[in-house]
């Protein structure tokens, strides 16, 4: 829970999320450095719910290895797409986007809508989220 923490302040989120959901951890010394949610949206829909990499191995290209396994398990699966939402600025959206995501939307309000304290960024507040599709 804590690593998933890293990457969604709410508990009260995750836990919406979880259930029915595949996880997908990285292991170095018997410790978990890295870890990703995948949900199923339909049959050929699966949304990524979450993807965190420990503080101290950021950087490290653990998390775009993660990404692009997940991006394989998902044309294994027979999906045909992989959406995920993201806040509207900071590293998050050039990490995806180098990975070929697009921008298909934005939940106006989403941050503030659903989460009880502002979720903030480099003293910047998210507001809105926005959504990327990745076409498999």
């Amino acid at each position: 829970m804590d690593l998933l923490l890293e990457a969604d302040p709410s508990t009260e989120q995750i836990h919406t999320y979880l259930d029915g959901s595949d996880i997908y951890t990285v292991l170095s010394d018997g410790q978990t450095v890295g870890v990703c949610v995948l949900k199923p949206r339909s049959e050929t829909t699966l949304e990524l719910m979450n993807i965190a990499v420990e503080p101290t191995q950021q950087g490290s290209g653990i998390g775009r290895q993660l990404l692009q396994y997940v991006i394989s398990e998902s044309r294994s699966k027979q999906a045909k797409e992989l959406v995920l939402g993201t806040g509207t600025f900071g590293y998050q959206l050039a990490f995806y986007q180098r990975e070929g995501f697009r921008v298909v939307g934005i939940d106006k309000d989403f941050f503030l809508d659903n989460y009880d304290e502002p979720v903030m960024e480099n003293g910047i507040q998210h507001k809105d989220m926005l959504r990327l599709q990745l076409i498999l």
